[in-house]
């Protein structure tokens, strides 16, 4: 069983910037994706954004990122990251952190969320 476990999460005003680490309880190395997902109330969980693995990490966005979130993992640490700037009120929601062990979402291991909250 994998464990994840994300922080960096609080309330912060519209135009704030928040950073949002995740540490697993193995290497991160065997793993060929990571990635964070957001849930908001009444809303279905979505993909935020995810990163694969080698050299520079292929990563892809959802496209209300607009170019404000970036992803980032550093294996040696066992974590993945993501840097959120010019944080709107729709960004408001509880973010998980994400592993896929296969590539295929077959062996896949979620943390328990960390709450986001922008508002003035």
């Amino acid at each position: 069983q994998v464990q994840l476990v994300e922080s960096g999460g609080g309330s912060v005003q519209p135009g704030g910037s928040l950073r949002l680490s995740c540490v697993a309880s193995e290497s991160t190395f065997r793993f060929p994706v990571m990635g964070w997902y957001r849930q908001a109330p009444g809303k279905q969980r979505e993909l935020v954004a995810a990163i694969g693995s080698g050299s520079g990490g292929k990563t892809i966005y959802a496209d209300f990122v607009k170019g404000r979130l970036t992803i980032s993992r550093d294996n040696a640490k066992k974590t993945v990251s993501l840097q959120m700037n010019s944080l709107k009120p729709e960004d408001t929601a509880v973010y998980y952190c994400h592993v896929d062990l296969d590539g295929l979402g077959l062996r896949s291991y979620w943390g328990q969320g960390t709450q986001v909250t922008v508002s003035s």
